[in-house]
């Protein structure tokens, strides 16, 4: 008989959680459980107080490896690592994560906001007293003359704050049981499940740093940044040249205001850059602004932030959020954000690594001019394989055209993926009618790629000019005059896809309105009701089986006086549960996201399965950290054909991979 365990705990470790990560917390020497709650079946929650010395019932630890016993809690990947380090490793596919649930159903992430936003009665919702409490328990203590010089709160400072504490603890596990309950008519697919167990082990197996190469950076940025600002206070004579506010004044007073010269407000790169690129700039202040242009690569938070969370054994774990982007089910970075690091273009970057190792700045700029550019493009080197083993790299090619193009059935496109795949070209040669041939370089049809490209990049969704200014197609040198003939010559090449976007905004309409189901080439749109625990629902089922969710869905009117869909969400921006708008190019987007996505999922665990350990990956990338087993180019060529297997759900959709073996983490 299968038993559910639903366990909640509150700890103590001196190292900052939310910067350090849930593993270097855990991997602390002071790491302690100090409230372990739980409750068993439906039974009333019990919380043992390990701080005071109680015991765990004598079936708990025993229950903690018992396949019977179903293991339940919010954040799941922290119990089980904080239960994995007290008491021996845990079995990830017995545990079942709450939070993971309400990102699969399209809700916040944290306990607090799912709970408001299922609309929790007061009784079942997270005690709001909790962070005063954990920042008085679960974290150092600064010591005073007051609390006698102590470091640490321990329960018998403050008796009635830790009987509070007990009852936080207590009400954790009810709100989880109370939204596993209410998400139950929408269960977590069994595959998605396994899924997230293989993200699990993913993150817990971690990826290995090179801690002299990241001090030897951390070394040099500081120095840098000390000579910059030196140099910076004695051109400007400001207290702090640092400073936006003192900064622009005196570039203000420099430069001098007026109607063909307005007041600089802001400093960011943009401004800077347009500011540098006037021909009649004094030399202090065209010193001045190249100097901030430097200190704004002078930044060493990443490698800060690789310092921080580097576990004893030289390995950084926890690096993906599992479903982090709950529209489409994406991975979302964590800690040192490994989906948003710098290119690499230095070279010899071997040599500029052994540079940095040995914190010779000197050499670095003799060499390879900025020391701060050269600092930022090397970040992502810090990853390395783990000795006497190498990395392999492997990506898929284009995988959201080639998604789009399988899904709306352009077949002009389909057949550049399943030939050349040169995409930019093919997507000019249709935009402007020249031969294919003729875009290549030394011709001047070449000219044509760039606006192949940056349509590519910026249209597939219904987006028009503005997208096409925001992926760059203004410094790549078109004029805004040309962008709209663009837009016009895309949109007639691929009218399957824009096809796509109205089919997917009548559809979403219609079921919205009406109910039912409507299937847009193999998504099956539709308006779902629990009416147990009135939850109203649009779903868009994936050619996975997977589900998109979409919350208390509603139609309005958009300022064109068309139907405008909306439903309630996360706000990536302002990161509040409100009503959010989409429409058809928009909800085509999260379905090509999502479908590339769980590509991605299928590949990861194809390659588990064979003996190739992930270490992380990054959208449509994965970086696996293995011993040689043969020739560099048979290990790639195995992983390629792996990851480009035909999916059971999506055989004729064409994929393409490649990659790389070296020695540690780069992208060019």
């Amino acid at each position: 008989m299968i038993r559910n365990l639903h366990i909640d705990l509150e700890t103590y470790s001196s190292i900052p959680l939310n910067k350090a990560g849930a593993q270097r917390y855990i991997a602390s020497p002071d790491f302690q459980i100090l409230l372990f709650a739980y409750a068993l079946d439906d039974n009333p929650v019990q919380v043992v107080d390990l701080a005071q010395g109680e015991q765990l019932p004598f079936w708990m630890i025993p229950a903690l490896r018992d396949p019977s016993f179903i293991k339940h809690a919010h954040n799941a990947p922290f119990e089980w690592g904080c239960l994995s380090k007290a008491f021996g490793p845990m079995i990830p596919d017995q545990w079942r994560c709450s939070m993971m649930h309400s990102l699969y159903h399209g809700y916040p992430a944290s306990l607090e906001a799912v709970g408001k936003a299922l609309g929790l009665p007061e009784d079942k919702q997270k005690l709001n007293t909790g962070k005063a409490l954990i920042r008085y328990f679960c974290v150092p203590c600064k010591p005073t003359k007051a609390n006698g010089g102590r470091t640490r709160n321990l329960p018998h400072h403050d008796p009635e704050r830790w009987a509070l504490f007990k009852e936080y603890c207590a009400q954790d596990v009810v709100t989880e049981m109370e939204i596993e309950r209410r998400l139950a008519t929408f269960p977590v697919p069994d595959f998605v499940q396994k899924q997230w167990e293989t993200d699990l082990t993913i993150n817990a197996r971690g990826v290995a740093v090179d801690m002299p190469f990241v001090e030897g950076a951390l070394v040099m940025g500081d120095q840098v940044k000390t000579e910059l600002i030196q140099e910076a206070t004695e051109i400007t004579q400001l207290n702090n040249p640092n400073s936006v506010k003192q900064l622009t004044n005196w570039l203000n007073h420099e430069i001098g205001t007026g109607e063909e010269e307005p007041e600089i407000l802001s400093l960011s790169k943009e401004v800077v850059k347009k500011l540098l690129d006037r021909d009649d700039n004094s030399p202090d202040v065209q010193r001045m602004l190249e100097i901030r242009q430097e200190l704004g690569k002078t930044s060493t938070k990443k490698y800060d932030a690789i310092k921080l969370c580097v576990c004893p054994d030289g390995r950084v774990r926890g690096l993906l959020q599992f479903y982090g982007a709950n529209r489409t089910g994406r991975w979302a970075g964590r800690l040192v954000q490994v989906q948003n690091l710098p290119r690499t273009y230095t070279a010899p970057i071997e040599l500029a690594r052994e540079l940095v190792t040995d914190r010779k700045t000197d050499a670095i700029r003799c060499i390879y001019g900025s020391v701060s550019d050269t600092l930022s493009q090397l970040i992502r080197t810090a990853f390395v394989a783990s000795p006497g083993n190498v990395l392999i790299d492997a990506d898929f090619s284009a995988i959201e055209a080639r998604v789009i193009s399988w899904l709306a059935g352009e077949k002009w496109r389909l057949d550049v993926f399943r030939t050349h795949g040169k995409i930019y070209e093919a997507s000019a040669s249709q935009m402007f009618g020249v031969p294919i041939e003729l875009i290549k370089k030394g011709n001047p049809e070449y000219a044509l790629r760039a606006k192949g490209k940056v349509a590519e990049l910026a249209l597939g969704y219904q987006g028009s000019s503005g997208a096409l200014i925001n992926m760059g197609a203004l410094d790549m040198g078109l004029t805004e005059d040309e962008l709209p003939d663009i837009v016009t010559r895309w949109r007639a090449a691929n009218s399957h896809i824009q096809g796509l976007w109205y089919e997917m905004d009548n559809a979403a309409v219609q079921v919205i309105q009406y109910g039912g189901t409507v299937t847009v080439h193999g998504l099956q749109l539709s308006r779902e009701y629990d009416y147990n625990q009135s939850v109203n629902c649009f779903t868009i089922q994936l050619p996975s089986g997977r589900k998109l969710f979409y919350i208390n869905p509603q139609i309005g009117q958009n300022r064109w006086g068309n139907p405008s869909i909306t439903y309630m969400g996360m706000d990536q921006t302002s990161k509040k549960w409100k009503r959010i708008e989409t429409y058809g190019g928009k909800l085509t987007e999260n379905c090509v996201q999502a479908i590339a996505r769980d590509c991605l999922a299928e590949a990861i665990e194809h390659l588990e399965a064979a003996g190739f350990p992930i270490v992380f990956h990054v959208h449509d990338e994965v970086v696996i950290d293995i011993s040689p087993f043969a020739e560099d180019k048979e290990m790639l060529e195995r992983v390629r054909k792996i990851m480009t297997r035909p999916i059971p759900w999506a055989p004729d959709l064409p994929l393409g991979a490649d990659g790389w073996l070296g020695d540690f983490f780069t992208k060019d």
